[in-house]
């Protein structure tokens, strides 16, 4: 039976019901990737959050990266495996398992589902105790038949199945992975970094704009899932009703090259700032008119979050789980995707119509108080760690009785 949260979860932290054994529940969280992305900011989010008097957590990276230093800067302990055979890398991870000796094992995409997955059973197969097995689905990403046919094999040996959205839940159900229990985990955003934040005042004068332009701007990677094409090819519509508008893409990725010629062939190079990779995002954020988030496909949408939490109107295509954070008309504006003059009219509506920007706006900011902060987030994993040394720790304390 499950407790009841504090009161305010955004606020409180948890308290913990007893759990088997004196030591603190020993933690791996196991990350795909190094670099930076929505999954590796989740658990920097987690990682920094746990309660130390209760939860003893270290990281492994299966490659080194900025998300790795980031951790590491923050005094995290970071293991990285950086070995792309799948075979070799497992065995790492297994040994390395044998010698912490986790409660849990909590991994983060693809390939550490498989890795960590792998390495648990292995840790079984050789007589160790098996850890309990946590994984988070956090992208919407269509995998290969192949790679849907092995996360089937390999759900079974998992304890807990968490997805981030229930769209997500819907993909995973679809993909035919049974045997893990599944679980509802929004990710949630840091309000306290968030709500005293001062904007970025000096945009306009960095980027060589008039003082009065209007600000839009979309964060994310520059990949092609992310949709920027259709918002480059709504910005000549946007312009046409606001022509002192501004389009900030700010982020790095592979389709860098393809965007700037998208820019070029629309005759807006002029009114579209790409910002490369900035290390004020949120700043940056809170100085916008107005946030958009035109994606193809997104499990959460971490970046709109954070837009919300601050009080900016927001933009975005009503795609995966988008629509459980924005109410079209109440919380925001939704768009279908790849759809550019419905795109272009939502951003000039909000550009042109303050009043309304701004009930949707305080609108979206109280949602995300209310439903996704960070400790709301931090306290259903906590939970689930809690749960897992329950069920491994009585099977030690026993045998050892024995």
């Amino acid at each position: 039976m499950t407790r009841p949260l504090p009161t305010d979860p955004c606020v409180a932290p948890m308290v913990h019901r007893p759990v088997p054994g004196r030591d603190r529940v020993r933690v791996v969280q196991v990350m795909a990737t190094g670099t930076n992305g929505g999954a590796q900011e989740h658990v920097f989010n987690l990682v920094s959050r746990l309660d130390p008097d209760f939860y003893d957590v270290s990281v492994v990276s299966l490659s080194p990266g900025s998300a790795v230093r980031k951790l590491q800067r923050a005094g995290v302990e970071v293991t990285v495996i950086d070995e792309p055979d799948d075979v070799i890398a497992t065995a790492t991870l297994a040994a390395h398992l044998a010698d912490v000796r986790p409660d849990v094992i909590h991994n983060h995409m693809f390939r550490a589902e498989v890795v960590g997955t792998k390495a648990a059973v292995a840790l079984a197969s050789a007589g160790h105790r098996r850890p309990w097995v946590v994984s988070t689905v956090h992208s919407s990403r269509v995998r290969s038949c192949e790679d849907q046919e092995l996360l089937r094999q390999l759900t079974p040996s998992m304890d807990r199945l968490v997805v981030v959205s229930r769209a997500i839940e819907r993909k995973v159900v679809e993909e035919g992975r049974h045997g893990a229990e599944r679980v509802l985990v929004y990710n949630g955003v840091d309000l306290d970094r968030l709500v005293h934040l001062e904007p970025c005042c000096t945009l306009r004068e960095e980027y060589g704009m008039e003082p009065d332009a209007s600000l839009v701007g979309v964060v994310g990677r520059l990949e092609l899932e992310k949709g920027h094409p259709t918002l480059l090819e709504a910005w000549p519509l946007v312009l046409e009703r606001v022509p002192r508008a501004y389009l900030l893409i700010v982020g790095e990725g592979s389709r860098q090259d393809a965007l700037h010629q998208i820019a070029r062939e629309q005759g807006i190079e002029r009114h579209v700032i790409f910002t490369g990779r900035r290390d004020d995002i949120p700043a940056v954020t809170a100085a916008l008119d107005v946030a958009v988030l035109p994606s193809y496909r997104e499990a959460q949408g971490l970046t709109i979050l954070e837009a919300m939490a601050m009080s900016r109107p927001v933009v975005a295509s009503n795609v995966g789980g988008i629509p459980e954070m924005v109410e079209d008309g109440v919380t925001g504006l939704l768009v279908p995707p790849h759809d550019p003059p419905a795109l272009a009219a939502a951003v000039s509506r909000l550009l042109l119509d303050h009043p309304l920007a701004d009930t949707l706006a305080r609108a979206g900011h109280d949602l995300v108080h209310d439903r996704f902060c960070v400790q709301r987030m931090v306290n259903a994993v906590q939970e689930l760690y809690d749960d897992g040394a329950r069920a491994v720790r009585p099977r030690e304390v026993s045998s050892a009785a024995g």
